[in-house]
């Protein structure tokens, strides 16, 4: 009988009361055909995380089980990394698309340790499929043994059709969250190869430009906001007005400072010092013309200048959250901050799923052929991830902004290209075909393809 290791890792901003439930179901299933050891509990933060693996350390396991119980950044997966020598088998479980709440978003963290795991040179396998599979582990995929695709270049081609990205200018508000490697950049690199400058700040900046807007001038904006959206009166007033002003604040900075897009640290502090969401922020700085993204990813508000080059609608960086193999769809999300341009049901304002402020925007994504792209550097390389999918006529899957896309290919071949190639956990999805001009995009910057 095979001798595993089990760790169920997440956060306290997720639904923990069924994230626990979740690991009591896949500790029973394990333990039906394996001898398990390990911790039953949910590890929440980075020391617990490091002891609970130093304990199985000299437990000779043939695998170590690292159970996504909720999203988590890579710091849990680093420290269970750094103590085990067994191999790692990162575990997601798909949720339900009702609607609501995205209650675990287990996909997505392991996309995102799959960035560090394979940026840092750690071995690992994955899998995806229910707590309560009892085939699940036959499912699942080892780095080197999928039908995957990898970086090839591109064949000479010519580029004169090229989007440029020379001369833009990022601007950054403070700096990514731990664990978030995906949003690492170097300036240097950025001015090099695509010759666009950053220009970075600290977020107090950005809170003190946000209260230089008059009270009349954010009342205005709620009127706009209220004739664009459904229940905005329903929500904080006091919040919301938090909320418009850190739009002011954007808006303000980027005039001032010449940014063509944003990089923005949303969380926390936003929500924890000034009292409001980012997301309709960034969504309506998008809708303006300068892209903002989350998380101070630089390299997706990169990605989401080149779509805002080649698409006539707004770009959109959205996490991958669900894929079903049965229908080949995939899910598309991010917590609120879609233009509303691109809305394919009436827009209506929210509360942040996890920090239940306002102002984010709710709808499900309009019907259309897409393209997905991130410029990327996983595994320590500039690269270039492109795919073709068709965004479907398909209700909201979950509360925020959300689509359900029908990808080119096989989802499962996708996610095992994501996982063996240790993709970015933010991709860029712009509408319409814009798969040629993406390839002499990366034959004039010399960068190798992935096909997703």
């Amino acid at each position: 009988m095979k001798k595993l290791g089990f760790l169920a890792i997440g956060r306290p901003t997720f639904d923990v009361e069924f994230a626990e439930e979740q690991t009591r179901t896949a500790l029973a299933n394990l333990s039906s055909s394996a001898a398990v050891v390990g911790v039953p509990a949910l590890l929440m933060d980075t020391d617990a995380g490091r002891e609970a693996a130093r304990a199985l350390a000299n437990e000779d396991c043939d695998s170590v089980v690292v159970f996504q119980a909720t999203f988590a950044d890579s710091t849990l997966v680093a420290a269970i990394g750094e103590e085990v020598t067994s191999p790692l088998i990162l575990w997601a479980i798909p949720e339900t698309r009702s609607g609501g709440r995205l209650r675990l978003n287990s996909l997505c963290g392991i996309n995102l340790a799959g960035y560090y795991l394979t940026r840092a040179g750690v071995d690992y396998a994955w899998v995806y499929g229910p707590a309560d599979d009892s085939s699940v582990l036959d499912k699942t995929v080892r780095k080197g043994s999928s039908r995957a695709s990898h970086p090839q270049p591109v064949p000479a081609r010519p580029t004169e059709n090229a989007p440029q990205l020379a001369t833009m200018k990022i601007g950054v508000l403070g700096t990514r969250p731990d664990g978030f490697e995906p949003c690492d950049f170097e300036t240097s690199e950025l001015s090099e190869r695509f010759g666009v400058g950053v220009d970075q700040l600290e977020l107090s900046d950005w809170f003190s430009a946000s209260e230089t807007a008059t009270d009349s001038a954010v009342d205005q904006i709620r009127l706009e906001t209220t004739a664009a959206m459904t229940g905005v009166e329903d929500v904080d007033q006091h919040e919301l007005g938090r909320s418009l002003r850190l739009y002011t604040g954007l808006s303000e900075l980027a005039d001032q400072r010449g940014w063509s897009g944003l990089a923005t640290r949303c969380w926390p502090e936003c929500f924890t010092e000034y009292g409001g969401a980012a997301c309709a922020g960034n969504s309506m700085m998008t809708s303006s013309g300068i892209p903002g993204t989350c998380e101070a990813d630089v390299y997706g508000t990169l990605t989401a200048l080149l779509l805002r080059e080649l698409s006539d609608d707004p770009p959109f960086v959205a996490d991958l959250i669900d894929i079903d193999p049965t229908t080949n769809t995939a899910v598309f999300w991010h917590c609120g901050q879609a233009p509303r341009e691109l809305a394919g049901s009436p827009p209506k304002a929210a509360l942040h799923s996890n920090r239940k402020k306002p102002l984010l925007n709710e709808f499900a994504l309009k019907p259309g052929v897409i393209t997905l792209t991130r410029i990327s550097q996983s595994n320590n390389t500039l690269s270039l991830v492109v795919g073709r999918a068709e965004m479907l006529d398909a209700p909201l899957p979950f509360s925020g902004t959300a689509g359900v896309a029908r990808l080119e290919s096989d989802v499962r071949v996708s996610l095992d290209t994501i996982m063996e190639n240790g993709l970015e956990h933010h991709y860029g999805i712009g509408y319409g075909d814009h798969l040629e001009r993406l390839l002499d995009f990366a034959a004039h910057h010399d960068l190798p393809v992935t096909r997703l």
